[in-house]
């Protein structure tokens, strides 16, 4: 726990420096490196990238309990057991989750709020009763702030709006949002 001025509440032997001394402390470097990162998404999660860049939802099937996941992962999580076989899913689900926010992705506030949500995809083999499904969180376009409070919005069947094909980039914005499908 630290007390007035950062110091210990208890006091520890020794010397404080103040921010002014410690600044001129021989061998300080003032320096402020530039970062670049390179990373790699992986061989699944790149498949998957190339997918959306295809206007295609892809997800791995596990070979033993026939789970489907979305996004894709190398492993089950369920029977540790190395997913081989791609699916490509339709995009058709419905909305799992959905709630009104009023904060951008780069923190700043919205005049007006977007809906964002978990999104349950159709997959082949589904079963209703099993926790993990193949989902993704996104932006939610159609359903509007009462919708989500009333919750009318959970369970609605929605699709995925895709960029035009030339605007695409192998990233999930890829799709814009999803949509209510009509009928």
């Amino acid at each position: 726990m630290s007390g007035e001025g950062g110091k210990p509440k208890t006091p520890l032997p020794g010397t404080y420096l103040k921010r002014d001394e410690y600044m001129k402390l021989p061998g300080l470097i003032k320096y402020k490196p530039v970062a670049r990162y390179m990373f790699s998404a992986g061989q699944a999660q790149s498949r998957f990238l190339h997918g959306l860049k295809e206007g295609k939802i892809l997800g791995v099937l596990c070979p033993s309990c026939r789970r489907v996941y979305v996004p894709p992962r190398a492993y089950c999580e369920y029977c540790h057991t190395p997913t081989s076989e791609w699916v490509e899913l339709p995009g058709t689900g419905t909305i799992h989750t959905a709630v009104v926010s009023y904060i951008a992705t780069d923190r700043s506030r919205l005049e007006e709020p977007e809906i964002v949500g978990v999104i349950r995809l159709d997959a082949p083999g589904y079963k209703e009763d099993q926790y993990e499904f193949a989902g993704l969180f996104h932006k939610i376009c159609g359903v509007t702030p009462e919708q989500v409070m009333d919750g009318s919005a959970i369970g609605m069947r929605v699709k995925p709006r895709w960029k035009p094909a030339e605007e695409r980039t192998g990233s999930v914005t890829d799709i814009e949002c999803f949509e209510p499908v009509e009928g």
